[in-house]
């Protein structure tokens, strides 16, 4: 990978720098102001950032060359998403990275409230030792309701398990069995679990959907004397409606690392002894920043490498990728552009079909690969994994996935096809040991050429000499083959393929003296 230019905006781990310096041209921006980062964007192909740098549209089109942005946490709340997608920008960050942390907080913030351990410090620094006056709550026998059963909120589940606590879950998008492999019981809805649990603690992304979620209205339905702890984003626990649900009685207590304004340095919730505060601590750990800073590192690098990234936050590839599809990424994007050079033009609908051991794997990526080699050879601007599916919908094509059992000469196969001008066609390909991606089928006629910088395809009356004159004329040109393969058509002897592989570019002019050539009835050229 060429050295590109990676703006970082804010401080992450020196071991995130290091991995980014290995491979990047690293700009150290902390500190810089809005127009000084602006400046320095003109130029850059990957921009990381935490979460107080705001990269909105203004910022995103002042950077032409951007191609990632990496945000060293699991939030995207600073990043305008669908400024960055429209400009086929991808945005990673690092998910996993806090998640122990995080877990671990949300645990000390529900033992520090139940027995009240912020109070009970204050007030013996201040002298007093008042013993009956700081009774707490035992967690042992308590019911946990645990809103979002994502990655933190599953690690928090566990360790309660480990506290005898009994736990009840609420997520939409989790099933009944896995949440009872986990131990716990889904509730159906939000008021049920509130209606039944002594402390709730909630796990979810701040949406249009979330935000408010635990409101007036759901506090009113809970328990008397529940407990809420929340580490996950500010905005999700109506702090006016907890306010007045602790002043009432209602709710008990609570515990809240995270606010809808932050930093907070004034609030009605300070006069409360029976809320726990901290500021925004759930990342705040040695290991987390650590990992946090070299994860998205490793996903800035990766996609400047055109590589898939799990950690995408604004492309959809389905299931996590296993590492055996990955080699077949990059053939799926040949295909995809091999088919429109050969036909000469979009379909209308463009079906990828993985076949053989492939059509036990997920299908999405290698769709996505497809459609953007397709969309590479006929758009103004670059295409990515992000705009891709945005642009095939301004395009007018459909994308369709397909898989298969069946393969004709390989293990694994996939098949790009379509329909042009009446015409049904299709191209395939494996990869095939050492060759790496190699086209096995264009337009009915089997061939094995492996795809290459600079691919020349001719089609030719199958009679002799044809092959012969096509050697003499690039011999000609001074152009050497490099490689040079043959196959007749699967439906008819009469047209044959010629697939070469050569060490330069053909121009225009060149590409037309082909036409010359006696037997020659088609040619085309194809860069990799």
């Amino acid at each position: 990978m060429s050295r590109l230019k990676v703006v970082v905006a804010e401080a992450i781990a020196a071991a995130g720098v290091t991995h980014l310096t290995q491979h990047c041209d690293v700009v150290d921006a902390v500190g810089c102001d809005r127009d000084e980062l602006l400046a320095l964007m003109s130029d850059a192909a990957g921009l990381v950032v935490r979460s107080a740098t705001s990269v909105d549209a203004e910022l995103i089109a002042a950077a032409p060359a951007l191609q990632v942005i990496g945000r060293a946490g699991i939030g995207v709340d600073n990043i305008d998403l669908g400024a960055a997608t429209s400009a086929g920008v991808l945005v990673v960050n690092a998910p996993t990275a806090n998640a122990v942390s995080a877990a671990e907080h949300t645990m000390a913030l529900l033992l520090s409230q139940a027995r009240r351990v912020p109070e009970a410090d204050q007030s013996l620094r201040s002298g007093r030792w008042d013993r009956k006056d700081l009774q707490g709550v035992e967690l042992h026998g308590k019911t946990l309701g645990v809103i979002g059963l994502g990655r933190i909120g599953t690690l928090v589940a566990q360790r309660c398990l480990a506290f005898g606590m009994h736990l009840i879950a609420f997520d939409p998008y989790v099933s009944s069995e896995r949440a009872r492999r986990l131990g716990a019981e889904l509730k159906a809805d939000l008021a049920s679990l509130l209606a039944e649990a002594d402390f709730v603690t909630v796990h979810l992304p701040r949406t249009r959907e979330t935000e408010g979620l635990l409101g007036r209205e759901a506090l009113a339905g809970a328990k008397p004397g529940i407990r809420i702890i929340n580490t996950s984003r500010g905005g999700i626990v109506d702090e006016e409606a907890l306010v007045e649900a602790v002043r009432s009685g209602v709710v008990a207590g609570a515990a809240l690392d995270v606010f809808v304004s932050e930093p907070l340095t004034d609030s009605p919730l300070f006069d409360l002894r029976q809320v726990v505060l901290t500021p925004h601590l759930g990342a705040s750990t040695v290991e987390a920043q650590d990992k946090a800073g070299t994860d998205v590192a490793s996903a800035v690098v990766n996609a400047l490498r055109g590589e898939i990234v799990a950690s995408a936050v604004n492309v959809d590839f389905g299931p996590d990728v296993p590492a055996e599809l990955i080699p077949y990424l990059s053939l799926a994007e040949q295909l995809g552009g091999a088919f429109v050079t050969l036909a000469d033009s979009l379909p209308a609908s463009l079906t990828v079909t993985a076949a053989g051991r492939l059509a036990d794997l997920p299908v999405r990526p290698l769709a996505l690969a497809a459609l953007k080699g397709a969309l590479a050879r006929v758009a103004d601007g670059p295409v990515t994994y992000v705009n891709a599916p945005g642009l095939a919908a301004a395009h007018g094509l459909t994308l369709i996935e397909e898989r298969t059992s069946d393969v004709r000469d390989f293990v694994a196969e996939i098949r790009v096809s379509g329909e042009v001008g009446g015409v049904s066609s299709v191209v395939a390909g494996s990869v095939v040991g050492r060759r790496g991606p190699v086209l096995t089928e264009a337009f009915d006629h089997e061939i094995e050429l492996p795809f290459s910088e600079h691919m020349l395809i001719l089609l030719n009356d199958d009679v002799p000499g044809v092959i012969g004159r096509v050697g003499s004329y690039l011999g000609d040109l001074a152009v050497n083959i490099a490689n040079m393969v043959v196959g007749r058509s699967a439906r008819t002897g009469e047209v044959a393929m010629m697939g070469l592989n050569l060490d330069r570019v053909l121009d225009d002019g060149e590409m037309e003296g082909f036409r010359a050539i006696h037997g020659v009835t088609r040619s085309w050229f194809m860069e990799g």
